[in-house]
C-alpha cells in the first residue's frame, strides 16, 4: 500500500532540494540561480507553496486554475501577488517549446489551422509542427480563437532548471522524484556515501559551461535553421571536464547533424569542434565527402598515432585502410567472415538463438552459460564496490552511475587503490572469496552496473575457477581504463569444453556491431579464447520438441486456471514420452467446460495443484521447442502459471495450426478435430489433454513431412 503524502510535503522537500545548495554546490551557482533561490526565501509560506507546485510540474507553462491543494488557501489572491512580482508571466514570454510542449500534436495542427491549409500536416512529427507553429505567431502573433489568459509561464524556469541540473547531473531530473522516492515507486540510494557534500564541478564556470551544452542540445530539433545558424555563428563555451565535454561533444554532433543540409560548411565547422567518438567519426566521414581527403588522411593518422579512445581507434584504422589502401571491406566484416566455426541448428530456435545453441551444446555434452554484458559488469562492480561506491564518487543519494565511470576517468582517479586491491587478490580463489563477501554486503543496494539475484555470482564462479585468472585481471584493468569502451558488447555465452572459451552468436543476417569488434579484441588481447558462431538454419532431426495441450476453466489466462496438462515429447518424428496430470485449479470448474472436455470438481479434488507439478513440467519441457495447436493459448497458460508461482519460464514456439497452412494449404478448416478427421489420425478422446497432445505431435510430424 502506498504511502499518503502531507500537505506541506512539497514545500518541505523543496527546501531539502535547495540545502544541497548550502555546501561545496553553492560555489557552482550564477547570480540568476542565486537570485531565485535568496527571492524564494522571502517569500511568504502560501506564496512558496504555489512557486514550488508550479516548479513540481512537468513544464514551465501552468494553468492558474490547476491550483486547489490543501496547503494553499485563495490560490488565485497568492497567484495575481506572484505575477505583479514577476515570478509568472504572460503566455507570450514563453520559450515556443514550452508552450507546445503543454499541446498534443492535435492542438498544434487546430492552432496551425487558423494560418493555412492542414492537409498533410498530421504526417510530421511533433518538433516539425512546433517550429511550424512558432514561425506562425512570430509572424501574425496568437489566433484571435485562442484564449491563453489563464495559462502563465514560470519566469524562474531558467534558474530553476539550472539548478536541478547540478542536482541530478542531467536536464531530465524532476523535483517529482524527491515524491517518487518516498511513495516507494523509486528506489535510491539509503547508505551514508549517498549524503556527503560532493559537488559536480569544480567551478562556476564548469558548471556553466556544462550547462550551457546540455540545455541547447534539449532545444535544438525546436530552433529554425536560421536560428541553428546564429547559435553555430557563436562563440562555444571552454569546457575541461569530462562531462562538460561529454556535453559539448553531443552538442556538436546534433547541431552539425541538423546544419548538414542547408550549411554543409558550417556544419563541419561545428563538428570539428567536438572531441568525442561520434562527433569526430561524424566529421572525418562528412569531410571526406566534401572531398578534403588530404585532410581527413592526416587526421586519422593523428588519431592512430595518439587515439583518444579504443572505439575512435578501430574506426580510424578501418576507414584508413579502406579509404586510402584500398580495403574493400570493414574490419566488422573480415571477423565476421573469418569466423571460426559455423553450427547448424533447428529452425525453431530462430526467436531464441543463443538458447538455442546452449541447449545444443547440452545435448553433446558440453555446457554453456549465458553471459553476455552481465558477467563482467557483476565482476567489476563487486570487485571494485568500495572504490566505486565511496563517498566521493556519489553526488546525492539519486546517483546510481558512479562519477568515475560517468566521466570515464576510474583508473585515473584510483590507479594507485585499483593496483593494489588487485596485487592484494593474487589468487582466483581470493577473488572469489572477495567477490562473495562484498555481493554478501552490498546485496540489494541500487547500482547502475547489474541487477542483484541470487544466482548473481553462478558465473563468476566458474569464469574464476575454470578460467585463466591472469587474464581476468588484465581484462578488469582494461575496465576501469577505459568503462565507457568496455561495458558492453560482451559475448553471448560461455563455453566449458577441454577450456573455457568466449562465443559471439551470429544468426543469419545479424550483423557484428563496433562495440561487439572492440570487447572481442579486448577479450583476446587479455589472453581468452574468443570465437564468432555464425548459425545456419535447418531441420534437425534430434531437436526435441514438446507437444503440450492443456484444459482450462475458461479461456482469458489471467482469470481462469488450468485443469489438466498432456505433454508429448518428440524426437526425430517419434513419440519418445509421455507426461500427464490433471490439475486442481483451487476454483470451480463451469458446467459447460464439464460437458465439453468430461472434467469436472470431484475429478480434480484430489489432484495436485499446479506448483506442485511446476518443476516437473519445466524438466519435461527442458531444452524443448514448445508445440500447440494455437501455440499462444497453451503456452500463455503454462507462462502465467509459473509467473503466479514468481518463476520465469520462457521456450521457444512452434504452432502446428500455422505449420499446417503452410504445409497443406487450401484446407477448409484447420481445427484439431478437422484435421485429424482430414488426416485419419486417431484420437483417444478429444479435449482431454494428452489425447489432444498426441494428435498436435502427429500434425507437427505430418506438417515437417508436407513442409520437405
Amino acid at each position: 500500500m502506498r504511502k499518503t503524502l502531507p500537505a506541506r510535503y512539497y514545500l518541505d522537500h523543496f527546501h531539502e532540494f535547495l540545502r544541497f545548495f548550502e555546501g561545496q554546490n553553492g560555489a557552482l551557482l550564477d547570480q540568476a540561480s542565486r537570485g531565485f533561490i535568496d527571492s524564494f526565501m522571502s517569500l511568504p509560506e502560501p506564496q512558496q507553496c504555489v512557486v514550488v507546485r508550479a516548479a513540481s510540474r512537468k513544464y514551465a507553462v501552468i494553468n492558474r486554475h490547476h491550483f486547489n491543494y490543501d496547503e494553499i488557501v485563495q490560490p488565485q489572491e497568492h497567484i495575481d501577488v506572484l505575477i505583479a512580482q514577476q515570478w509568472f508571466l504572460p503566455l507570450d514570454a514563453a520559450p515556443i517549446w514550452d508552450v507546445v510542449s503543454v499541446l498534443n500534436k492535435a492542438d498544434i495542427i487546430e492552432l496551425l489551422g487558423n494560418y493555412q491549409d492542414t492537409r498533410g500536416l498530421s504526417g510530421q512529427n511533433k518538433a516539425a509542427l512546433s517550429q511550424l507553429l512558432e514561425q506562425r505567431i512570430t509572424r501574425h502573433g496568437w489566433p484571435e480563437s485562442f484564449s491563453g489568459s489563464h495559462y502563465l509561464y514560470c519566469a524562474f524556469d531558467q534558474p530553476l532548471r539550472f539548478l536541478l541540473f547540478l542536482y541530478f547531473g542531467n536536464t531530465k531530473g524532476r523535483l517529482n522524484q524527491f515524491s517518487m522516492r518516498d511513495l516507494g515507486i523509486m528506489r535510491t540510494r539509503t547508505d551514508s556515501t549517498a549524503s556527503a557534500d560532493v559537488a559536480r564541478f569544480d567551478n562556476a564556470s564548469e558548471a556553466a559551461a556544462a550547462w550551457h551544452y546540455a540545455y541547447h542540445t534539449d532545444t535544438l530539433p525546436y530552433l529554425s535553421i536560421t536560428e541553428l545558424r546564429e547559435l553555430a555563428e557563436q562563440e562555444m563555451p571552454a569546457t575541461e571536464s569530462a562531462v562538460g565535454q561529454q556535453l559539448q561533444d553531443k552538442y556538436c554532433l546534433k547541431l552539425g547533424q541538423l546544419l548538414l543540409t542547408e550549411f554543409p560548411q558550417l556544419a563541419l565547422s561545428v563538428l570539428a569542434q567536438g572531441q568525442g567518438d561520434q562527433a569526430k567519426e561524424k566529421w572525418l566521414r562528412e569531410l571526406y565527402k566534401s572531398g578534403d581527403k588530404a585532410q581527413v588522411k592526416s587526421a586519422l593518422e593523428e588519431i592512430i598515432d595518439n587515439p583518444g579512445s579504443d572505439t575512435l581507434l578501430t574506426f580510424a584504422e578501418d576507414f584508413y585502410a579502406r579509404k586510402f589502401h584500398k580495403k574493400r571491406t570493414s574490419a566488422l566484416t573480415d571477423m565476421l567472415r573469418n569466423a571460426s566455426r559455423t553450427l547448424a541448428l533447428d529452425e525453431s530456435q530462430n526467436q531464441q538463438v543463443e538458447r538455442g545453441v546452449i541447449a545444443w551444446y547440452k545435448r553433446k555434452g558440453i555446457t554453456a552459460w549465458r553471459t553476455e554484458n552481465r558477467l563482467w559488469r557483476v565482476l567489476f562492480g563487486l570487485t571494485f564496490w568500495d572504490l566505486l561506491y565511496s563517498q566521493e564518487a556519489l553526488v546525492n543519494e539519486f546517483d546510481r552511475r558512479p562519477q568515475p565511470l560517468r566521466h570515464n576517468d576510474f583508473y585515473d582517479q584510483y590507479h594507485q587503490q585499483i593496483d593494489a586491491l588487485l596485487d592484494a587478490l593474487p589468487t582466483a580463489d581470493s577473488m572469489l572469496q572477495h567477490v562473495t563477501r562484498q555481493a554478501a554486503s552490498h546485496f540489494g543496494k541500487v547500482n547502475s552496473l547489474f541487477m542483484w539475484s541470487q544466482s548473481l555470482l553462478d558465473t563468476v564462479r566458474i569464469l574464476l575457477t575454470q578460467g585463466d585468472y591472469a587474464a581476468v585481471k588484465h581484462l578488469l584493468v582494461m575496465m576501469c581504463r577505459d568503462f565507457k569502451t568496455l561495458r558492453d558488447g560482451f559475448p553471448d555465452i560461455m563455453v566449458l569444453d577441454d577450456n573455457l572459451r568466449f562465443e559471439e552468436i551470429k544468426a543469419p543476417g545479424d550483423q557484428l556491431r563496433r562495440n561487439q569488434l572492440i570487447t572481442i579484441q579486448r577479450l583476446q588481447q587479455a589472453g581468452f579464447d574468443v570465437t564468432i558462431t555464425q548459425v545456419e538454419w535447418y531441420r534437425d532431426p534430434m531437436q526435441p520438441y514438446a507437444v503440450v495441450d492443456i484444459e482450462t476453466t475458461g479461456g482469458n489466462a489471467a482469470y481462469h486456471r488450468i485443469t489438466e496438462v498432456g505433454i508429448a515429447k518428440v524426437i526425430n518424428g517419434d513419440v519418445v514420452d509421455e507426461w500427464q496430470s490433471l490439475i486442481n485449479p483451487q476454483r470451480r470448474i463451469p458446467a459447460a467446460i464439464t460437458r465439453l472436455t468430461g472434467i469436472s470438481d470431484e475429478m480434480v479434488a484430489s489432484a495436485p495443484v499446479f506448483a506442485e507439478v511446476a518443476e516437473a513440467i519445466a524438466q519435461f519441457t527442458e531444452d524443448c521447442v514448445f508445440v500447440a495447436h494455437n501455440v499462444n493459448f497453451d503456452y500463455g497458460f503454462i507462462k502465467q502459471e509459473f509467473a503466479r508461482l514468481d518463476q520465469h519460464y520462457r521456450r521457444p514456439k512452434l504452432c502446428t495450426v500455422r505449420q499446417m497452412r503452410k504445409a497443406w494449404p487450401g484446407l477448409p478448416s484447420y481445427s484439431l478435430a478437422a484435421l485429424t478427421s482430414h488426416f485419419d489420425i486417431a484420437m483417444e478422446r478429444h479435449h482431454r489433454a494428452l489425447s489432444d497432445a498426441k494428435a498436435a505431435a502427429s500434425l507437427l510430424v505430418l506438417s515437417q513431412q508436407g513442409h520437405d
